[in-house]
């Protein structure tokens, strides 16, 4: 009998995982993006845009969906849409997974000033830094508005809205992944004091990380929100193996 999965997207894993699952006899997958991105990676399944509507709107999309397994690959920062999706699993009673990449681990060379929000991480840059590098996205930018005293390079894969107040700076239209050698100059060419970044964790940005310990750049780094409980994976090789246990 065919079972229907719908993977939450957002991130490299859950393309990944859509393309195995065509691997998969007896499953269909259903990939949902939220649309945040103007040019999403391209994925190998039915593909649903834009938001649910919260929980409510959620629980009516398995419903009507018919969904049989759920997987939550969205983004380690998109805490409301994993709660959402944990209420929403329970409630319609399927088994719900989550794939949570595992975060950066702070090396003893790095000089990282960890805050628990980006509007902690405002404060938290230091006053001697007076060039920063935000790689925060475009939707939580409206707190740096208030750096007036500062310059800022900010890096986003599409612009900000026309109502955000930016600092002053340059705006980098970008899409990782980059390379250690390519953050490194980077970082040197716009003479960066200090890096404001999310502990996203994964590869594809990973070496602004890595940049900024070898030129001794401090780097605000914002901790993730707390998920849900429930079955959780690092990997989309053990998404794939939870997947095979409930067909």
């Amino acid at each position: 009998m065919m079972k229907r999965l719908l993977i939450l997207g957002g991130t490299g894993e859950a393309v990944q995982l859509a393309a195995q699952t065509a691997n998969l006899p007896g499953l269909e997958t259903i990939t949902a993006l939220a649309g945040r991105t103007s040019q999403p990676g391209a994925v190998s399944s039915a593909v649903r845009m834009g938001g649910f509507g919260g929980e409510t709107g959620l629980i009516e999309y398995l419903q009507t969906m018919e969904i049989d397994l759920l997987i939550d690959a969205t983004h380690p920062f998109a805490a409301q849409i994993s709660w959402n999706a944990a209420g929403a699993a329970a409630r319609v009673g399927i088994p719900r997974l989550m794939l949570i990449r595992p975060g950066w681990e702070r090396l003893s060379l790095d000089n990282w000033i960890e805050v628990e929000s980006i509007e902690r991480a405002v404060t938290a840059i230091p006053a001697t830094a007076k060039r920063i590098f935000l790689t925060i996205g475009r939707q939580q930018l409206a707190p740096f508005g208030c750096l007036t005293d500062r310059w800022c390079l900010i890096r986003s894969i599409d612009p900000p809205g026309a109502d955000i107040i930016l600092p002053p700076g340059k705006l980098l239209l970008d899409r990782g992944p980059f390379s250690l050698a390519q953050e490194r100059q980077l970082l040197r060419d716009y003479q960066i004091q200090a890096i404001v970044s999310k502990n996203s964790g994964g590869d594809a940005t990973y070496a602004k990380i890595m940049a900024a310990r070898e030129l001794g750049i401090p780097v605000v780094t914002i901790q993730r929100p707390i998920a849900p409980e429930g079955d959780r994976v690092e990997n989309v090789s053990d998404s794939i193996a939870w997947l095979r246990d409930k067909l």
